[in-house]
């Protein structure tokens, strides 16, 4: 982390292609953005860019992108800069190459918050993290088209420098909003306000509760974050059901 780096805002931009993302990494980082500010999705990398490893969406169910063992990894590029740099499947686009923490946001959504029935894929993430929704509906239509998704994390008193960094090198679509991103709790959650916005705008807050109270207790059986967010949501499964919104808020009738 470079230091007095204080990421407050979030600009996101559409590119055509991965040589102009390649090229704005490259200048971001230059101008002191940390790699782990960083984030990038796309489908369609080139072959030079060798994949390894590829997760299908019952491993991320399951958990395997955060336990490392099947982490994807992309190499000989500019990704090898970035932090997570992974593979996963988002429903409505297919699998997503995803590097950064977009990435982390992206598995806990897809464990479960995306995965319903009526989950709205990248739209819902994405309108969760605070995008409108017709803006976040264009940027999985461009991702899904073959289009790359770049966003970088800056302090709020350079958010114009950074923004016209993007735009310069391509960038499109572009979006600004005023916090990071956020970072899934590395511990204990004390309240429900500290799990993830895509896991928390999914679940009532009847549900967020036993979702909260399931996660701390297998955390404390497992000191494991990705096993205990999947055993909180194993609950969810078995104590719930999946409105026609997406949120799961209807209790289960047991006989």
């Amino acid at each position: 982390m470079v230091a007095d780096f204080k990421a407050e805002r979030t600009i996101s931009a559409i590119f055509e292609k991965q040589e102009q993302v390649d090229d704005v990494i490259k200048r971001l980082i230059d101008r002191g953005v940390p790699s782990d500010n960083i984030s990038v999705m796309g489908k369609d990398f080139q072959a030079q860019t060798r994949i390894a490893g590829f997760l299908t969406k019952k491993d991320v169910i399951l958990g395997g992108l955060r336990q490392g063992a099947i982490f994807g990894s992309l190499l000989g590029s500019v990704f090898s800069l970035l932090t997570g740099v992974g593979i996963l499947f988002i429903p409505f686009v297919g699998s997503v190459v995803a590097a950064g923490p977009i990435g982390a946001i992206l598995v806990g959504a897809a464990s479960g918050a995306i995965a319903g029935s009526a989950g709205a894929g990248l739209v819902s993430a994405l309108v969760a993290l605070g995008m409108p929704e017709d803006k976040a509906t264009i940027y999985q239509t461009m991702l899904k088209a073959g289009k790359f998704v770049v966003m970088a994390e800056v302090p709020a008193d350079k958010s114009g420098e950074f923004q016209l960094i993007l735009e310069s090198a391509g960038g499109q679509e572009m979006h600004v909003s005023d916090a990071p991103l956020p970072r899934a709790c590395s511990g204990r959650c004390n309240s429900p306000e500290d799990l993830a916005p895509e896991v928390r705008s999914h679940l009532s807050p009847e549900a967020q509760q036993t979702f909260l109270d399931r996660y701390n207790k297998a955390l404390e059986e497992t000191n494991d974050p990705s096993q205990a967010e999947h055993v909180a949501w194993d609950t969810i499964y078995q104590q719930y059901e999946e409105d026609e919104n997406g949120v799961w808020s209807k209790a289960k009738v047991t006989a």
